[in-house]
C-alpha cells in the first residue's frame, strides 16, 4: 500500500483511498496514476501517455487533460499550486508528492541478486535463472500495463552473462530504442523499453566490494 498526502493506494487491487474512503477512478485515471507513481519523479511525455491509456487509438490533448483533471479532483490536487501532480508545460506530466509504501521499511536488494532492473523508485533483484516479464502474475518483473504483454519478454542471469530476448510481444521489446529480433545481451546502463514501459538495467552496485581470487 503507497501512501502519499491523504490518499493510500493498492495497486494490486486497483483502489485509492482518501481519508479512508474509497475513491472512484475510471480504469484510465488509474493506469495514468500507476505510470506517474510508478516512474517518479520522473516527467513522462504526453506522446508515452497516450501510448499507454489508448493504445492504438488516435486522441487529442484534450482527452488526456480530462484524465489528469479527473485524477487531480480524486487525489486532492489543483493545477495551480500542484502538490502531487505536476505538468510540464510543452512535454507531458510528472508525479511531485513524497511517496511512503506502509508497512514495509526500505529494504536492500537480497545478497544472492547478481543484476536489477530499475523501474521508477523500484528496484526489482534479478537472481541466477530465467525471469518472466509481463502482465502475468508469475512474471518476476511484473508489469501490469495495457501495452505489455501477458508474456512479453525473458531475461536470463546464467554466470557473467545476462541475455534478453522478446517472446513474440504484440508492441514489442527494445533496446536502447531498436526493436529487439531474437537475443541481445544486456550490460551495466542498458535503457530497455517494454511496449511503452522504459526500464534501466543494472549489474553492479556502486557500493560492492570486488571479490578477490584465492
Amino acid at each position: 500500500m503507497l501512501r502519499f498526502g491523504t490518499c493510500r493506494l493498492d495497486l494490486g487491487t486497483r483502489q485509492l483511498f482518501r481519508s479512508d474512503r474509497e475513491i472512484h477512478l475510471s480504469p484510465k485515471a488509474f493506469d495514468l496514476l500507476r505510470a506517474l507513481v510508478e516512474r517518479r519523479p520522473a516527467a513522462i511525455p504526453k506522446d508515452e501517455l497516450f501510448g499507454l491509456i489508448w493504445p492504438d487509438t488516435f486522441v487529442s490533448d484534450s482527452s488526456l487533460a480530462r484524465i489528469v483533471s479527473e485524477l487531480r479532483r480524486a487525489v486532492g490536487d489543483a493545477a495551480r499550486d500542484p502538490q502531487l501532480i505536476r505538468t510540464v508545460h510543452g512535454f507531458g506530466y510528472a508525479f511531485c508528492g513524497e511517496v511512503s509504501e506502509e508497512g514495509r521499511p526500505a529494504q536492500s536488494l537480497p545478497a544472492s541478486a547478481c543484476c536489477w532492473v530499475v523501474l521508477g523508485s523500484r528496484e526489482i533483484p534479478l537472481t541466477e535463472g530465467a525471469h518472466l516479464v509481463g502482465r502475468d502474475l508469475e512474471a518476476s518483473v511484473r508489469l501490469d500495463w495495457p501495452t505489455v504483454s501477458r508474456r512479453h519478454a525473458r531475461i536470463d542471469v546464467v554466470g557473467g552473462e545476462v541475455r534478453l530476448q522478446d517472446l513474440g510481444s504484440k508492441n514489442g521489446t527494445y533496446l536502447h530504442g531498436r526493436r529487439l529480433a531474437g537475443t541481445a545481451a544486456l550490460a551495466d546502463g542498458d535503457q530497455v523499453r517494454f511496449g511503452s514501459v522504459e526500464i534501466l538495467f543494472r549489474s553492479r552496485r556502486p557500493d560492492a566490494v570486488p571479490t578477490q581470487s584465492l
